[in-house]
Parts: C-alpha cells; sequence; structure tokens
C-alpha cells in the first residue's frame, strides 16, 4: 500500500510508527502544513525513503490532487482537524482513491457528517471506498458494537460508547491531551442521541450525567453526553433501540471549556487584535502545550470502549468491550503519548485490511459497516489488546466486573 498522510501532529506521528515496519506498507507520504514537524518526524522514523516529506495547504484540494499523483498513492488518510475533511475528501474523489479519515466533517448536531454522507451514492457508483470515522472512538467504539451485534447478542436495546481516563499533565492545570480544536467542537457542539422512535435529536452540553466505573484501575467516572460519531454512524448499520456517547471528562475541564465559551474564545470568526486578524479559537491552541509532546509529562490510562445491553438467547445482559491505553506503556514501546497512540491504532489496522482486500466496499462507509472479527483478531498484535467484560448490576450504581472472553 501507498499513503499519502495528510497531517503529523500527535495522531499521524502515531500512525507512521504503528504502521513503519509492516510488509503491506510500500510508502507513506508525510505530508503537513508545518515542515520543521515533517523533518521532525522523519527523523523519529528514520526511513526517509520510505517516509518522504512534502509541505502541504490540506485545505487546497488542486494541491492535495498533485500530490496524490505524484506518488501514485493509493489511500488518502486524513489525520488533520475536520475542518480540512472536505478538501480532502474531494480530492481523494476526484483522483479515483480510497479515502479515511478519523471524525466526520464539521457540520454540528444531528447535521453531523452531512456533506460526506450525502455522497455517497457518487463514491459507490464510482466503486469508490470513503472508510470515515475510522479512529479510536469512532473507529474501534464501532467494530466493538459490531462485534456484539453479530456475536453477543440477539437483540440490542442500548449501544453506549463510554470514554475516560485517569490521565495526568504534570506542570498544566489544563492540557488537553488531544487536538483543541477537535475538544472545543465536540464537547460544546449539541451533543446528538439516537432513538429508533425518535430518530436523531440533539441534547443540552453535557447532559444527563451518569457514574460508569472503568476497568484496569481508572475507576468510577462521571460520564456525560459530548457530540460523536458513532450516535450518526452506528444505527445506520445495526438495529439498536438507543444509541448513545458519554465522556467522563471531569467538572474541572467542563468549567474550562464553559468559560472558553462563555468569554467567545471558542469563535472561529477572525477579530482584530492591534492590527492583526486572528481568530479566537487559534488563540486558545496557541497558548496550550502541543498534545503531540506531552507524553513525557504524562502518567496514567485511557479507556475507550463500547456497552451494549440487550438479550441473548432470552436472558437481559450488560457488556463493556474496551480497549486500555497506558501511557507508561506507549511511551516506552512507541514512544507516543497514550491517546493519539490509541486513536492511531484503529486507521492502521484498516490500512492492513483494505490493502489485503479483506474489508473492501463501495460508498461512504463507517467502521460498523465491516466484519469485525478480523480486525478485532490483529488488535493484540499490534500492541492493542482488547477486553470484554460481564457486566452485573446497574451502570450507574458502579457495577460489578467479571472477566468474559479474553
Amino acid at each position: 500500500m501507498r499513503v499519502l498522510l495528510v497531517g503529523v501532529g500527535g495522531v499521524g506521528e502515531a500512525i507512521a510508527v504503528l504502521a513503519k515496519g509492516r510488509p503491506w506498507l510500500d510508502l507513506m507520504v508525510l505530508a503537513d502544513f508545518d515542515r520543521g514537524r515533517v523533518l521532525e518526524v522523519q527523523g523519529k522514523l528514520g526511513e526517509i525513503d520510505r517516509f518522504p516529506g512534502e509541505w502541504l495547504d490540506a485545505s487546497d484540494g488542486d494541491a492535495v490532487c498533485r500530490l496524490i499523483e505524484t506518488y501514485d498513492v493509493d489511500l488518502v488518510m486524513n489525520a488533520v482537524d475536520p475542518v480540512f475533511n472536505r478538501s480532502l475528501f474531494d480530492a481523494a474523489f476526484r483522483t479515483r482513491k480510497t479515502y479515511m479519515d478519523m471524525a466526520l466533517d464539521t457540520d454540528s448536531g444531528v447535521n453531523l457528517g452531512r456533506y460526506q454522507l450525502s455522497r455517497s451514492a457518487d463514491w459507490e457508483e464510482a466503486g469508490l471506498l470513503a472508510l470515515v470515522g475510522m479512529g479510536v472512538e469512532p473507529g474501534i467504539s464501532d467494530v466493538f458494537a459490531a462485534y456484539a451485534a453479530k456475536h453477543l447478542f440477539d437483540t440490542i436495546d442500548e449501544i453506549g460508547v463510554r470514554d475516560g481516563a485517569n490521565l495526568q499533565v504534570r506542570g498544566y492545570a489544563f492540557a488537553p491531551n488531544f487536538s483543541i480544536w477537535t475538544t472545543i467542537e465536540e464537547c460544546l457542539d449539541p451533543p446528538v442521541v439516537y432513538e429508533r422512535e425518535r430518530g436523531l435529536y440533539e441534547t443540552e452540553t453535557f447532559s444527563q450525567p451518569e457514574m460508569f466505573e472503568f476497568p484496569e484501575g481508572i475507576g468510577l467516572l462521571e460520564c456525560v453526553n459530548v457530540e460523536h460519531e458513532e450516535v450518526v454512524l452506528i444505527p445506520r448499520r445495526i438495529d439498536c433501540g438507543r444509541v448513545t456517547f458519554k465522556y467522563g471528562l471531569g467538572r474541572t475541564f467542563i468549567e474550562v471549556l464553559k468559560t472558553i465559551r462563555m468569554l467567545g474564545m471558542d469563535s472561529t470568526e477572525e477579530v482584530e487584535v492591534k492590527g492583526a486578524r486572528v481568530a479566537p479559537r487559534d488563540v486558545v491552541a496557541a497558548c496550550l502545550p502541543d498534545p503531540a509532546h506531552l507524553g513525557a509529562l504524562m502518567t496514567g490510562k485511557t479507556c475507550a470502549g463500547t456497552w451494549v445491553r440487550g438479550d441473548k438467547d432470552g436472558i437481559a445482559r450488560q457488556v463493556y468491550l474496551y480497549q486500555v491505553a497506558d501511557n507508561l506503556q506507549t511511551m516506552s514501546r512507541f514512544g507516543v503519548q497514550a491517546v493519539v497512540w490509541q486513536t492511531a491504532v484503529g486507521p492502521v489496522i484498516a490500512m492492513e485490511l483494505l490493502d489485503a482486500g479483506i474489508w473492501k466496499g463501495s460508498g461512504v462507509l463507517g467502521p460498523e459497516a465491516f466484519d469485525p472479527d478480523p480486525f478485532m483478531e490483529r488488535m493484540a498484535g499490534y500492541g492493542a489488546p482488547y477486553g470484554i467484560r460481564e457486566m452485573d448490576g446497574q451502570v450507574v450504581a458502579g457495577p460489578a466486573w467479571t472477566v468474559r472472553g479474553l
């Protein structure tokens, strides 16, 4: 496979690190607006011929097409903020290449991903595949949902993606471990819930708090509704009564985000400051540490998982399928922090499956549209073993866990 990797921030770097040495990878072009960052990642990889670097403005669709054609790539891998989705998505279509990203385009609320999903018939007619939302959440979480529907349940009442962590960053009171642009949009846009009878609908920001106990020592955390792609994608393929996404953000994190919104610092509209025009959100991002360089200061674990409740053989059950990343392990084994590493695992496994023809199709599809078994069979080989736990008792009460499966 020949890949154009657009964006070599934290997640892009982790994608390259995980792909390095894989027999299915022939070439991965590292393209970014920051030339210095390209050189930094190239230096860490140590294989310039296999990982050539290019300067690229991801908003310039013509420039993206030229780079695709110059290197004759098979796949356009979008590892930049979703604001660039349309230009990269359209460039892949124009050049008749497979496309993959980790988040849908930036329409918010019930319209999340509207542009990309509305183009599915065009991609299908052209015999082309756009695999959207193939990160960790969305991504691995959708694969877990598909696995549960295939193997663990006869009927599903609810699929609830639940994300929590006990990560700390030494020396910072507030330091998002992911893109602040993505963080602001996910957390401050209207959250979406799916119900079979009602369809997609929006709720209040940080609404419907519940306590959820995460495995491997992370423990009991309060989780709240956050806008996320799984709620849009999963019901398109999996028959279920309800889909939610809740994130264990923590009170401090929520209050900081509320303050950012109250001050208008989440805006992308430029304002004039001493003769210069700047977007307030860019100022926030510039004042915060770069998530790609936080690994040495981080401790703790992060858990991504999918809680499913329904019945099997007439018996009610609740199961949590999850993957836990320990920052100490990801830094020592891969040299990247846990959150960006966990996000990168999904697309790299998907690359292998696409290259082998195991995952194939046409149209604009999410991860839940594919057979989950070959993906999950490969997770441990990429250093990302998953867990499946039966949940006894009520979720909100901090259930007892009994190990089941792996």
